[in-house]
């Protein structure tokens, strides 16, 4: 990445997601400057320090998809913890039979909008509570609060994306309802301060992807439709 597409990155502009926290910390930060006594000035910069965080946190990159409408890309940034075949969530009425899931890491300072991975209608969505285990952890699969989406290919195939919560993550977003339709790499999600996002390819379909590789969400190819 060039030094321009790592600034452009940084100063992305923030997710709606973003605005109860910014107000909140900005109307803080000013409130404090205005008082006389000292513990505010330590509380102003607390909250010009979480108003710079958030900025960083929840920037919203603009993301070109490759043209092929054959490749599935990434659902988030991040890192690729694991590749392994397991079978969908039952929730989403995929069958038993194991497919490629591959599972992707997002730290805090990861992008953490979420993006579809291919064209398609989203058929089931399906919402878990549950813990709040260090993401990276593949228990953290079956175990964290977690969001589920069957997307529902043209050629009537279907694949999965998972949003799960982190260790810090205490809240997950998803625009994405039963019945709507989306293109490969639209936002559909995010999730608040470290996370995880799975993807549960179509059978048949391999990985192009091993762990350890860093994603970009709606750019990196996965796999071969």
């Amino acid at each position: 990445m060039s030094l321009i597409q790592s600034i452009k990155l940084v100063l992305a502009r923030p997710h709606p997601a973003a605005r109860p926290f910014l107000l909140a910390s900005g109307a803080t930060a000013l409130a404090a400057r205005l008082l006389p006594w000292r513990p505010a000035r330590w509380l102003g910069r607390a909250a010009g320090l979480f108003f710079g965080f958030c900025l960083y946190f929840f920037r919203d990159p603009q993301r070109v998809p490759p043209a092929d409408p054959h490749l599935a890309v990434a659902p988030a940034d991040g890192r690729v913890v694991s590749v392994e075949k397991i079978a969908p969530p039952a929730s989403l009425d995929m069958g038993e039979a194991p497919v490629w899931r591959i599972a992707t890491f997002l730290s805090v300072l990861d992008v953490h909008v979420n993006r579809m991975p291919a064209a398609g209608t989203v058929t089931r969505v399906a919402y878990h509570p549950g813990q709040f285990l260090n993401a990276s952890l593949d228990k953290a699969s079956e175990l964290n609060e977690r969001n589920a989406l069957r997307l529902t290919l043209a050629d009537g195939r279907n694949l999965a994306v998972v949003q799960i919560a982190g260790l810090i993550a205490r809240r997950i977003l998803c625009d994405a309802e039963e019945g709507m339709t989306y293109e490969a790499g639209e936002r559909f999600g995010l999730i608040r301060f470290g996370s995880r996002t799975d993807l549960y390819l179509p059978p048949g379909v391999e990985p192009l992807v091993t762990a350890g590789q860093t994603m970009i969400g709606g750019e990196t190819v996965m796999a071969r439709l």
